[in-house]
């Protein structure tokens, strides 16, 4: 995933390493990302409140402590998990699942109008 940051491109990796092709039947999912290192206890945790919506978007998870991250190390490293939603910022330190399910809400929207 490419990541724009000011005049900066940045390239985050996925937990598997790749971000996995996707069939054309999930294409419409958004993309949750997860910034998180390893230990990460709140993380677990987060990740643990997701299951619920797992099938509404795709996990893509951002180790910070990796050389490539650096930007987000420095951005997050007293804040995460943190949380971006299709790029965008979303939440941090524990999942807010309202908020949560009000964007996912719209993002569904979104794409039945489309349809």
């Amino acid at each position: 995933m490419l990541w724009f940051q000011g005049n900066n491109l940045q390239i985050a990796k996925s937990s598997f390493g790749l971000l996995r092709n996707l069939s054309a039947s999930n294409t419409h999912l958004p993309i949750l990302t997860l910034f998180t290192k390893d230990p990460c206890p709140l993380c677990d945790e987060a990740k643990e409140v997701l299951q619920p919506y797992k099938d509404r978007f795709i996990l893509q998870e951002v180790d910070i402590t990796l050389p490539e991250n650096s930007t987000w190390y420095e951005r997050y490293k007293f804040d995460i998990p943190v949380f971006h939603l299709n790029g965008q910022f979303l939440m941090m330190h524990r999942v807010n699942t309202s908020k949560l399910e009000k964007q996912l809400l719209k993002i569904e929207q979104q794409v039945l109008e489309t349809k």
